[in-house]
């Protein structure tokens, strides 16, 4: 696998595809510089070496060239996290962009407007790629997020540099994170899914069953497992249609030995709502006209123990409904475990949009190993799947 550290960069055009699609508000300011802050040590390495950085990113699902979808807004950003002065040029191909990556010394760096203001980047189109290309001497992909997505400059580019492309650190730590959960890590391994559905999760499911030794199922996902046994959920959210496969999934796991773990209490509430009233019930005696948010306190003691027997953790959606403070009890003490287990030596990556998002709310993420930046490319890559951007560099 090869990465930055086996390039040297003096005098090189580092042309390197960020994640730099973060929130603006309606100021066009950013209001989570979590991505840009993690592409900073791939850059700095680079400008240290004495080489000069060409930056690609999309921002947002324009249609064509939108004002809102401009890069230019995040450069202050860029700058102040950077430390670096950076240049920007308002299109990523064409003479403007070849003469912007000309003049660019090392030491520098050049940010290029937002590549899906071309059609032909989410079309993967190969002219496109190559234009692109010839804008640096060694590409570098340290775009995670959109790793999953074959396009132009995520995977489409790297054949215009068979001998100068590499993942970025980045890219390289998030390889390596999955790779610790789905191959080298240290058993027992623990897996835990929350989430609304089962049939967003199947598949990775069915993949992890043969690399975890604990399977902890939480959130909605929960009520179809206690239905297909026979118990009763009252209102709780259930994919009926998918019981018979809860029923394969719990045989399966009979069968290759892993221990599934769902929750046996629930904080049960009259409404979908913050408001409503509550009363902890047993999971499968859930009276009718009420609705499992959040796991109970038994469930919460018995998920703690699992995870602090676990080395290696795997935490991918919440337990419960966490955005109403009244049901983010069960999730905020799974987070507590895993905090704890990580710092009794446990190796801990927490990925999916929701359970990063609740990471980063309850101040968890200094206290995980991990952190993926990619939500659908990290869930394909627990689904057994290569990611076109990832096989780009392989090959």
């Amino acid at each position: 696998m090869k990465t930055l550290n086996d390039f040297n960069f003096k005098n090189k055009k580092a042309l390197i595809r960020v994640d730099f699609n973060v929130p603006l508000n309606e100021k066009f300011e950013v209001t989570d510089s979590t991505r840009i802050l993690s592409a900073k040590p791939t850059i700095i390495k680079i400008l240290e070496d004495g080489g000069s950085c060409i930056l690609m990113s999309h921002l947002g699902r324009p249609k064509s060239v939108q004002e809102e979808f401009s890069l230019h807004h995040i450069v202050n950003t860029v700058e102040d996290i950077l430390g670096v002065e950076v240049k920007f040029v308002s299109d990523c191909v064409g003479e403007k962009a070849i003469q912007a990556s000309c003049d660019l010394q090392a030491g520098e760096i050049l940010l290029l407007e937002n590549l899906r203001f071309h059609q032909e980047e989410k079309e993967g189109n190969k002219d496109f790629a190559e234009q692109l290309s010839k804008l640096g001497d060694i590409y570098v992909n340290d775009a995670f997020g959109t790793a999953h997505r074959a396009h132009a400059s995520t995977t489409i580019i790297a054949q215009f540099f068979p001998e100068h492309k590499c993942f970025g650190y980045l890219m390289a730590k998030e390889i390596e994170s999955i790779q610790k959960v789905m191959k080298t890590g240290e058993k027992p391994v623990l897996a835990i899914l929350g989430g609304a559905k089962v049939s967003s999760k199947i598949t990775i499911i069915k993949n992890i069953l043969d690399k975890v030794d604990h399977l902890i199922i939480g959130g909605g996902m929960t009520f179809t497992f206690v239905k297909a046994q026979g118990g009763k959920i009252g209102d709780s959210i259930c994919e009926d249609d998918k019981m018979e496969l809860a029923l394969d999934i719990l045989k399966q796991a009979k069968a290759k030995n892993v221990q599934i773990h769902l929750p046996v209490d629930v904080v049960a509430a009259n409404t979908f709502s913050n408001d409503a009233q509550t009363q902890i019930v047993d999971v499968d005696k859930i009276p009718d006209g009420w609705q499992g948010l959040d796991c109970g306190p038994k469930s919460i003691e018995n998920f703690h123990d699992v995870v602090m027997q676990s080395k290696t953790i795997l935490w991918n959606g919440p337990l419960g409904v966490f955005e109403m403070p009244n049901f983010a009890k069960g999730t905020i003490a799974l987070g507590s475990s895993i905090a704890e287990a990580t710092k009794k030596g446990a190796f801990s990556l927490v990925g999916g949009g929701d359970s990063v998002a609740a990471v980063k709310q309850f101040g968890f993420q200094d206290k995980v190993s991990y952190v993926s930046t990619g939500g659908g490319a990290m869930l394909e890559s627990l689904e057994g799947k290569t990611l076109p951007g990832i096989a780009a560099i392989l090959n």
